[in-house]
């Protein structure tokens, strides 16, 4: 049977952490529990000590995708579990996710209910993205930002230098295990209401979703988003072409300004593309 690490960035999670650990220790008994203290100021580290957790501690906040990276690193086991320490994602769900992935899939993703999600925003935004990761991949992406999930540590371990040391990693690995042509199957989860205070920010994460929407184009087939763009500069110039013409007789500036900018939107594209093909030709090469 593989063996199973299951890891836990946290950040000021104490509250949580006196019930999710012993919890998570007798629902999985044989696996390795790794939580990742990222600069916490409370109790984190020494609750993690207090039930025998392994612990690794970063100096100072670097961030939820950079304690996830560490957790990754330290981990021993052939299947990781990712799950957030705040309480909301359940123990018991983690048997689903490990047998969903035993069916042949390579990372299975815990898709949130819409009641599930952390207020209207947040749920009109993920469906958004959802929708959008969709229809660039070809599949159907239940969850494409849910924080628990199981995957196979060697594919895992092959894109860490792609994940972002903040909170959207899970956009980054889900689109590349799709551009890699890895298998990634959805189970539905419930989750609770978060202990202690959220970290996220209204505006500066809403900033920060608008970048994923490029992001996850960028990831899997930058093509795909850029030239629906250049078409639509394209179609723009050709508008204001038809309006000038009949109206002054004239191709004027703003009509080239449409169209060169259609031609370079494109060529941005057709470059981006063959970069994003070398991050993933050794892809392969992960077990």
């Amino acid at each position: 049977m593989a063996k199973i690490s299951i890891i836990l960035p946290a950040k000021n999670e104490a509250a949580s952490l006196r019930n999710l650990l012993p919890e998570i220790q007798a629902r999985m008994p044989g696996a390795e529990l790794i939580v990742v203290n990222d600069g916490s100021t409370d109790d984190t580290a020494a609750i993690c000590r207090q039930y025998g957790t392994q612990l690794v501690t970063h100096p100072y906040s670097m961030g939820n995708g950079a304690a996830v990276k560490a957790g990754a690193r330290a981990a021993q086991g052939e299947i990781l579990v990712f799950m957030d320490a705040d309480g909301q994602h359940q123990p018991q769900d983690i048997p689903l996710l490990l047998e969903k992935l035993s069916e042949g899939y390579d990372m299975v993703v815990g898709a949130r209910s819409r009641r599930s999600q952390a207020g209207m925003h947040r749920a009109v935004a993920n469906g958004f993205y959802n929708r959008l990761a969709s229809w660039m991949a070809g599949q159907n992406v239940a969850d494409l930002t849910s924080g628990f999930r199981a995957v196979r540590a060697g594919k895992f371990r092959n894109f860490i230098y792609l994940l972002p040391n903040g909170f959207s990693y899970p956009t980054t690995i889900t689109m590349s295990f799709f551009r890699a042509g890895y298998g990634v199957g959805y189970v539905p989860i419930h989750t609770l209401e978060r202990i202690g205070n959220s970290h996220m920010r209204i505006v500066r994460d809403g900033v920060r979703f608008l970048l994923i929407i490029f992001k996850i184009g960028s990831l899997y087939s930058p093509l795909k988003l850029f030239f629906p763009i250049s078409m639509f500069f394209f179609l723009l110039g050709c508008g204001n072409y038809l309006h000038t013409f009949l109206t002054i007789h004239r191709f004027t500036n703003m009509s080239a300004l449409l169209f060169i900018t259609a031609i370079l939107v494109f060529l941005v594209g057709l470059v981006s593309e063959q970069v994003t093909m070398l991050a993933y030709k050794d892809s392969e090469l992960s077990k």
